[in-house]
C-alpha cells in the first residue's frame, strides 16, 4: 500500500500508475485533468506515469457555463 494526496485528502492505494488510480477511483474518462505535484499531466501519458509515495494529485473537473 501506497499514501498519496488526492483532492488534499491523504488516500491508501494499491495503484502503481495514474491509470490504474484513475480506474480504481473511478475518475470518468472525460471532462477532467489531473494535475500531479502542480503540473498538469496528459491522459496519453497515464499509463507510464509511476505514483510515488507522498504524491499529491488533483483532478479538475471542467464545468460548461459562463
Amino acid at each position: 500500500m501506497m499514501k498519496l494526496f488526492f483532492n488534499n485528502k491523504e488516500i491508501s492505494t494499491e495503484a502503481r500508475t495514474l491509470q490504474q488510480l484513475a480506474k480504481e477511483l473511478s475518475l470518468p474518462d472525460k471532462g477532467i485533468a489531473v494535475a500531479v505535484d502542480n503540473k498538469l499531466s496528459p491522459r496519453t501519458e497515464w499509463d507510464t506515469f509511476l505514483l510515488t509515495e507522498g504524491i499529491h494529485i488533483v483532478v479538475i473537473k471542467a464545468v460548461c457555463g459562463g
